[in-house]
């Protein structure tokens, strides 16, 4: 596959199964509860057994405490954590030393100047990922999974010391302009493979997997 992708917001072995056996590289699970992608340690646990190691599993998370990383991590295996919040670097330097995993940090954009957040993180983050900054009217917004994208030319010309991901509002039908615009190496979605929020759909899962592999 010439751009790897990550599905996230899993939360059914069919869409476990759908995203593995596709050909991801990444699958996400959400431990976030506002977001309708949630799952628990308990629920994910054998979801993310499933999976084997054939690819990198991921847990979302927004500004989580020690006990809430505590629990994940007692509960399942994960090879990287994904920080949707607003944590600092320091602390997912603290993160990274006490539980030994690969963090990557979110940064939301909207504009030019949202993509020099990312600099704070270059010696802490092993990868960066840039979403859509919900806009402030946005009712019920969520930290990422909102269906929408920012203008992909903001990262056309950026050179980044660490691998990225770009997500925010890709589908099946955009995800070849995305990837040629943003000259991203790796696509992050989630809501443009459901039938409804919440919802993953195998078939959309294996769709865009396949339209990925032809890139």
């Amino acid at each position: 596959m010439s751009v790897d992708v990550k599905i996230c917001g899993l939360n059914t072995l069919d869409g476990v199964a759908a995203a593995v056996t596709g050909g991801a590289r990444f699958i996400g699970f959400v431990f976030y509860p506002p977001s309708p992608r949630s799952v628990t340690p308990e629920e994910a646990a054998p979801l993310a057994l499933s999976a084997g190691t054939r690819v990198t599993r991921v847990g979302v998370v927004v500004d989580p405490d020690d006990a809430m990383l505590g629990r994940i991590l007692a509960k399942m295996p994960l090879e990287m954590l994904q920080f949707h919040g607003q944590e600092t670097p320091a602390r997912l330097a603290a993160i990274k030393d006490r539980y030994h995993i690969k963090v990557m940090k979110a940064i939301k954009v909207s504009a030019e100047p949202d993509l020099q957040a990312a600099k704070e993180f270059f010696k802490v983050a092993d990868w960066l990922m840039f979403d859509a900054k919900p806009p402030k009217d946005l009712a019920n917004a969520l930290p990422g999974g909102n269906a929408l994208a920012f203008d992909w030319e903001l990262l056309r010309q950026k050179q980044w010391p660490l691998p990225w991901m770009l997500s925010g509002g890709l589908n099946l039908d955009n995800l070849a302009e995305a990837a040629r615009i943003s000259r991203a190496q790796a696509l992050d979605v989630s809501s443009g493979v459901e039938r409804r929020p919440g919802e993953k759909d195998p078939a959309k899962i294996r769709g865009f997997l396949a339209r990925a592999r032809m890139l």
